[in-house]
C-alpha cells in the first residue's frame, strides 16, 4: 500500500466503521449491535487459534523437508492481519477479517503476491564456499605503499 493511500485509509476506515454502527444499530438496536461486535471478536480469537496453529504445523513440515515455506508464511501474515481484523471492533473490518480466514481468498491473494515478490533463502554451505575463497583483506607492506595524493583534502594532516 503506498504511504499516499495510508492516510486516506485511517481516515475513511472510522467513518465507514460509524456509518454502518449507525444503520445496524438503528436497525437491530444499541445491545444487539454491540452483542454482535462482541460475538465477532470471540469467533475471530477462535479461528485465529485453530488456522495459527495448523499452519504452524505445516510450516514445520515444510522447513523438516528442506523447503522454504513462502506459501505458508504469506498465509500466516494474512491470519494475523485477520485476527487483528475481528478484534477490532466494526463490521467493516470484521468482513474483512473473515474473508481472510477463507483460504481460496489467501490463495488468490497469494498468486497475486507471488508474481511480484521472490522469496530466497541463504545456506550455510553457500556462507562456507566465500569464506573458503580466501581473504578479502589487502595487506600492503611498507614498501609497497607509496603515500597519499598531495590534493587529498588530508594532506595536510601527515
Amino acid at each position: 500500500m503506498p504511504f499516499s493511500l495510508i492516510p486516506f485509509a485511517l481516515l475513511v476506515i472510522p467513518l465507514l466503521e460509524i456509518g454502518v454502527f449507525i444503520a445496524v444499530g438503528s436497525q437491530i438496536g444499541v445491545f444487539p449491535t454491540l452483542g454482535m461486535v462482541v460475538l465477532t471478536a470471540i469467533i475471530g480469537s477462535i479461528l485465529l487459534r485453530v488456522q495459527g496453529f495448523g499452519l504452524l504445523t505445516r510450516m514445520r513440515t515444510e522447513l523438516d523437508q528442506g523447503r522454504v515455506p513462502g506459501r505458508d508464511l504469506v498465509h500466516g501474515v494474512m491470519i494475523l492481519i485477520a485476527g487483528i481484523l475481528l478484534l477490532t471492533p466494526g463490521f467493516v473490518t470484521d468482513t474483512i477479517g473473515f474473508l481472510l480466514f477463507v483460504p481460496p481468498l489467501r490463495d488468490a491473494i497469494w498468486a497475486f503476491a507471488r508474481s511480484r515478490v521472490t522469496v530466497t533463502s541463504a545456506s550455510h554451505a553457500h556462507y562456507e564456499t566465500r569464506r573458503q575463497q580466501g581473504p578479502q583483506t589487502i595487506d600492503l607492506s611498507d614498501d609497497e605503499y607509496s603515500g597519499g595524493r598531495d590534493d587529498s583534502p588530508w594532506a595536510g594532516d601527515r
